[in-house]
């Protein structure tokens, strides 16, 4: 997982050994390509009646809010015990933290307003995190 290493790196702002665990799930998600990668993810926020919220992400204007249970409700329970087990915290808190910082990385991964098409999603959007940081 080099590139993803070297995604989650830039997001984290470069600092050696400061991967955030939070930050790598979000990754992993985007890049999921049997749940279709950042598109899949968009569109499972989209049939979920949350289109509005994640079609915030996307474009170039304000970022809408979304809420820890929002989050649950289209990811599911049973993905989300998984991702807490995975992060050692309650599904609550996971819930919480995905609903902190998954609108950032979306945002960061389509500058342009659109979800990247083809290729190795986290190769197109290396460039950009880099240059533009994810907290900034």
């Amino acid at each position: 997982m080099g590139l993803l290493d070297s995604v989650v790196g830039a997001l984290a702002g470069g600092q050696s050994g400061g991967e955030s665990p939070l930050l790598n799930i979000v990754m992993q998600l985007i890049n999921n390509p049997q749940s279709g990668g950042l598109g899949g993810l968009v569109q499972s926020f989209q049939q979920g009646g949350l289109g509005n919220i994640v079609n915030s992400w996307v474009s170039t204007g304000q970022n809408l809010p979304i809420s820890a249970e929002q989050i649950q409700a289209v990811l599911g329970g049973g993905k989300l015990q998984d991702i807490a087990a995975q992060l050692g915290m309650s599904a609550e808190q996971a819930s919480g933290g995905l609903a902190d910082l998954l609108p950032q990385v979306v945002d960061k991964l389509t500058p342009n307003g659109q979800v990247p098409e083809g290729g190795d999603l986290l190769a197109q959007g290396l460039d950009m995190l880099k240059k533009g940081g994810l907290f900034s």
